[in-house]
């Protein structure tokens, strides 16, 4: 890929737009397939839960959740105005159900109130966090006494291989996200990297790498 087709993928990645936008959402629920089960999992949402995911895409996993309990809220958060409108629209009877609801925002002024959600989590973010220090504040406002906030991402190790890294991608070793949240008033409880399926990208099969972090407010 040359230069300037690098930006566009990195600017539809980190807030996607227009039909192009909708055809890089559907491509990483493809590529995200395991990263998102595995972080569901460790989520393990259970009866009464509210929780609340920061940049969910079209949402397409958001039924692996809301199908354990009908008791169960959600709310997806998102900057891409498109993301917003495929999510409402996949997840239509969800939100007939009163289970689900999305809204435009961004990350670091998100409209809830203090102690908000028992449950919140993030997948593939946290490279385009401008203020980390202002989000993770905002997480912790939001977070219930004890709740769980769970950051995945892909590790440094893999993220480096990519071109389109260059423009606009801060990347986080297991060792620096783990400080991250550890300096920002966050206890964290687990922190484990997974291999998944080979991916293809570009016509190459590459190795995908995961790591998620389950951490509680101090």
């Amino acid at each position: 890929m040359d230069e300037q087709s690098l930006q566009q993928l990195a600017a539809q990645l980190r807030q996607p737009t227009g039909e192009a936008g909708i055809q890089i959402g559907e491509w990483m629920n493809r590529g995200n397939v395991q990263i998102n089960l595995d972080t569901i999992a460790t989520l393990n949402a259970v009866a009464d839960d509210n929780i609340l995911e920061i940049g969910m895409g079209n949402g397409f996993f958001v039924k692996n959740i809301l199908q354990e309990d009908e008791s169960i809220q959600y709310t997806g958060a998102d900057f891409s105005a498109v993301m917003v409108a495929e999510a409402t629209r996949i997840n239509a009877a969800w939100i007939a159900k009163k289970q689900a609801k999305f809204i435009l925002s961004n990350v670091d002024a998100l409209p809830f109130a203090n102690n908000s959600f028992n449950k919140i989590f993030t997948i593939n973010t946290i490279y385009f966090w401008e203020d980390v220090a202002k989000v993770l504040s905002e997480i912790k406002r939001m977070l219930q006494p004890n709740g769980k906030f769970i950051v995945t991402l892909r590790p440094k190790r893999q993220m480096k291989n990519y071109p389109f890294i260059q423009y606009g991608f801060n990347l986080f070793s297991k060792e620096e996200a783990v400080q991250l949240l550890t300096q920002n008033g966050f206890t964290v409880l687990h922190a484990s990297e997974m291999q998944e399926p080979d991916f293809e990208v570009n016509g190459e099969m590459v190795k995908m790498e995961s790591l998620i972090i389950e951490s509680t407010k101090e």
